[in-house]
């Protein structure tokens, strides 16, 4: 992807080591303070690396899907759903048409609630007139470089609810005592005794994936293996659990 502040770093990376990779794309990122002429500028730097271009705040759809035209025989579309609705989407019609949706609301550990709804894009995808979709995992669609001690240990599982026409939903397993931020271990171990408990109640729906197996391991041995590793595990579950369900 291109940014404003490392682009060139980027396109350098794609041109000497990736131009003769079939299985890697360009993202050219559509942002708010872009035209459409270094839209098609980006695009023809990137030509030999399929671009695709990922709409996240872009203005001007109209004048961009008239230059696209003029200029490609048209290019895969990536749509961040909080920033490209429904009306902006009718423009690009060409290529693939990638719907992505952050389902995770991110908020303080100790304030999610047990269980919400995450997403049912798997579903209706096709319906929107979409190739396929996409999400961003159990991080949600934001990023930072920077962490603060956890008060509170949470551990996130989606899972397909068959009963509720296939929506996926996601557990939020948390720690028991959330005052200070001590003792991620024991923490760890308190929201790992709420999840193990619904694995093994008759309706989790929380399917037995690789990454659940490691979860039971850690419960038999009682071991932390930090809070990073945990997140981890949790957005392998994720993508595992929607693998399955695509067969």
């Amino acid at each position: 992807m291109t940014t404003k502040k490392d682009g060139a770093s980027i396109t350098g990376l794609l041109q000497e080591y990736f131009c003769e990779v079939d299985n890697i794309s360009a993202g050219i990122l559509l942002r708010n303070d872009m035209n459409a002429d270094e839209v098609i500028a980006c695009y023809d730097q990137h030509a030999d690396h399929q671009p695709v271009l990922v709409h996240a705040g872009f203005t001007a759809p109209k004048e961009l899907a008239a230059a696209l035209k003029k200029n490609t025989a048209g290019l895969d579309n990536v749509f961040i759903e909080d920033h490209a609705k429904m009306l902006y989407r009718k423009h690009f019609d060409q290529g693939k048409r990638i719907l992505v949706r952050d389902g995770f609301k991110r908020q303080r550990n100790a304030d999610y609630l047990p269980v919400e709804e995450f997403s049912d894009l798997h579903v209706t995808y096709d319906e929107l007139r979409m190739t396929g979709f996409g999400d961003f995992l159990i991080a949600g669609d934001v990023y930072s470089e920077s962490g603060g001690p956890a008060y509170a240990v949470a551990i996130h599982l989606t899972f397909i609810d068959p009963d509720k026409d296939d929506v996926m939903y996601v557990y939020h397993f948390i720690s028991d005592t959330n005052d200070t931020p001590t003792d991620p271990a024991g923490k760890f171990a308190q929201a790992l005794e709420k999840l193990i408990a619904k694995l093994d109640s008759d309706n989790s729906h929380i399917l037995e994936t690789e990454a659940i197996k490691e979860f039971r391991s850690l419960h038999a041995k009682g071991h932390f293996p930090g809070l990073g590793y945990i997140k981890k595990l949790s957005m392998k579950h994720h993508i595992e659990t929607l693998a399955d369900y695509l067969g």
